[in-house]
């Protein structure tokens, strides 16, 4: 391609950078008509402005339906067959079922090898799921059991229909403080215990429901209002105030706030500390299996050959600390217990769900926020081990395989479930190749369930505070939220907003925060009231911002000027014209000064970046047109959108029956901006160079 012939001023560098600029840059502008026809470039005009009208409102919502309930047609193919043939209602029906259950498609391959790894990778996740399972439903405010019960059905469901091999499933600890913060509000779990556990149960219900709903009709991306900066801010804010609630338990303190902020339970912690209440044995027993706890996981980050160290630590701290308190009796002065842990497998609890009464309602709601935190999380994990092994998670099936395992647990009296993430990174350790790894977990916890729920008589409570507390500081990624910091500066505000507003406030706050400051960041990015002025890189015919590269020419008598928003809109429109009658205005009085720089004769406006115009912004940009008109300076638009350029031509019409001047009658549309330089020199005799 030959460089292009423009007459050119060196705008961003010295001499030196023109004479390095090819010498064809200097030849007329009848020289370059002469390359490029005039009838060619009015016939790329013409493409622009007599383009087909694009799709309406309705057919891009019946073409989004139409992608979501997976058809394309009478032709269209569910598999990889070839394109155009049709299936059989048997075939139809065997495709459906394999790809609800990608267990039919992996068991094909299994064998012994991988088995025999799966089965060590499930006896290690085992070893960790226990104890915690049942310091997270102790957070939940629940019965210990129910955090075993969650460890049971949830797992063996997602091995069938998950499409992660490493991803491991149960209670989790930002969940559980979501229910034990939210669901209190209706009632309290103290003086009715059996009345909260059949509202978390509900609610587990209706999370399963919102996260099956989302993977049917596939609006996965609503996960995605979440940002990646707002879960980081909301997982360490929840990780903080999980860390100061379980200072209850570690120091077996009796009353405690039933409050989340931060504010109330460090004035709850001070208020006993200060009463002397609570209980110095409780204290130096978490403290001390804390410690170890802690140092286990250094020394399994330390070797990849002592991974299972750190997995079994935890199970090791119950036992031993289970059999210090009986042989101690240290119940007898003041360490609280765990008592009585119900034995047996999970009993149905259909008939204890709660789908009448006034707290209908919050349910539901409470079961929308759990369910897209929950979905965030097991997503956000499963994708970066999913990564490392080199495969694609699909995450609406993902969401399917959550939604179903959560309202099948509800049934069988389990609490919201999703990926944990220390969980799963012990199971990816461990070796695991499939999700046979979470069926042997969840069998083994059955059998704690069956026969040994009585050695936990003696268990202090105070061991479970340190297993939740050993796990929060993988919650809190500090060096992330600093990358965040140094990467952009409004979506650290989303964080440390998300953040605050758990640490201070309350959870629902804390999200709501998290959401809002994201759309806002959105909506500052799409409507930024900002212009970049273009130039040609030397021996090129690529215009780029004179400020992000200084080689770049400006052009003599002519303004290229680029809108940065991707819309313009009534909350723009007006400040970006006048953007640009500021910088023709100091163009033209530097020409009076400087007899090298030829006043502005055309502005060319570059649209690539818009992607929507409303009313304001087409009214602006006939303001704009007529402005510039009275200056003596004509304008021209390049490369508009298909919407752009159809609403423009749309109000033009309205115009012209009005009386009033129109936008696109007076202005030419064209392809590029050499098409738009190479049609206007010629008429304005620009081509004498500076």
């Amino acid at each position: 391609m030959e460089p292009a012939t423009f007459p050119i001023v060196a705008g961003r560098d010295d001499e030196e950078g023109l004479s390095k600029f090819p010498q064809t840059l200097q030849n007329s502008a009848e020289d370059a008509s002469s390359e490029r026809p005039r009838a060619a470039r009015a016939e790329r005009s013409r493409w622009v402005a007599d383009a087909p009208r694009p799709p309406g409102a309705w057919s891009e919502v019946a073409g989004f339906l139409e992608v979501i309930a997976g058809s394309g047609g009478a032709n269209h193919c569910v598999t990889c067959q070839r394109p155009g043939t049709r299936l059989s209602t048997g075939e139809s029906v065997a495709d459906a079922i394999k790809g609800m259950f990608p267990a039919l498609e992996w068991c094909k391959r299994y064998n012994f090898h991988s088995f025999k790894n799966d089965l060590m990778a499930g006896l290690t996740l085992a070893s960790l799921c226990i104890p915690q399972s049942i310091g997270y439903a102790t957070l939940a405010r629940l019965q210990p059991e129910y955090g075993l019960y969650t460890s049971v059905v949830p797992p063996l469901i997602y091995a069938m229909m998950g499409t992660s091999k490493e991803l491991a499933i149960g209670p989790v600890a930002v969940v559980s403080m979501l229910i034990s913060s939210m669901v209190p509000k209706l009632v309290d779990p103290t003086s009715d215990p059996v009345t909260y556990r059949n509202l978390t149960l509900t609610v587990t219900f209706f999370t399963g429901m919102f996260q099956a709903a989302l993977g049917f009709l596939r609006f996965g991306f609503l996960v995605d209002l979440m940002s990646h900066a707002a879960v980081v801010g909301f997982t360490a804010g929840a990780a903080v105030v999980i860390g100061l609630q379980q200072l209850k338990g570690l120091l077996g303190i009796a009353h405690f706030t039933n409050k989340t902020d931060v504010v109330s339970v460090v004035a709850s912690l001070w208020s006993s500390l200060h009463h002397n209440s609570w209980n110095l044995y409780s204290f130096i027993i978490g403290t001390s299996f804390l410690i170890f706890i802690l140092i286990a996981r250094f020394l399994g980050t330390r070797s990849k050959r002592l991974y299972w160290l750190p997995a079994i630590a935890p199970l090791i701290s119950v036992i031993a600390a289970t059999l210090i308190v009986f042989l101690t009796r240290a119940d007898e002065h003041g360490v609280k217990i765990i008592k009585h842990v119900n034995s047996g497998l999970n009993p149905i609890s259909v008939r204890q769900l709660r789908f009448g009464g006034p707290f209908l309602g919050d349910l539901a709601k409470i079961g929308l926020v759990v369910a897209v935190i929950a979905l965030t999380e097991a997503t956000a994990v499963g994708r970066s081990f999913a990564s490392i092994k080199g495969y694609r998670l699909d995450g609406n099936k993902e969401m399917v395989a959550m939604g179903v395992m959560n309202v099948l647990g509800s049934f069988t009296s389990c609490y919201t479930a999703t990926g944990s993430f220390s969980r799963t990174a012990v199971n990816f350790s461990a070796g695991c190749e499939t999700p046979v790894s979470n069926i042997v977990m969840a069998v083994t916890v059955l059998l704690m369930l069956k026969f040994f729920t009585r050695l936990l008589y003696y268990t202090p409570t105070s061991i479970l505070a340190s297993i939740i507390l050993a796990a929060l500081p993988g919650l809190i990624d500090v060096r992330e939220a600093l990358n965040i910091w140094k990467v952009d500066k409004l979506d650290f505000l989303t964080c440390f907003g998300a953040f605050l507003g758990v640490l201070f406030v309350s959870v629902e706050v804390g999200l709501l925060i998290a959401v809002l400051v994201s759309f806002v960041n959105i909506l500052l990015v799409a409507i930024q009231p900002g212009i970049e002025i273009l130039g040609l890189l030397p021996g090129t015919e690529l215009f780029r911002s004179v400020d992000q590269y200084p080689v770049a020419m400006t052009i003599s008598g002519v303004a290229i000027v680029r809108l940065k928003s991707s819309l313009l809109c009534f909350a723009n429109a007006n400040f970006i014209k006048e953007r640009i009658l500021q910088h023709v205005t100091v163009r033209e009085d530097e020409g009076e000064v400087a007899n090298d720089v030829k006043p502005t004769q055309l502005v060319i406006l570059d649209m690539s970046n818009l992607m929507s115009i409303d009313t304001s912004g087409i009214a602006a940009l006939s303001e704009l047109h007529q402005n510039l008109q009275d200056l003596g300076v004509e304008m021209a638009m390049t490369n508009p959108k298909w919407q752009v350029a159809h609403k423009m031509k749309v109000g033009d019409d309205n115009m012209r029956r009005s009386g009033r001047r129109e936008i696109v009658g007076g202005t030419l549309f064209f392809i590029s901006i050499k098409d738009a330089i190479d049609a206007t020199l010629k008429h304005h005799q620009l081509h004498q160079p500076c």
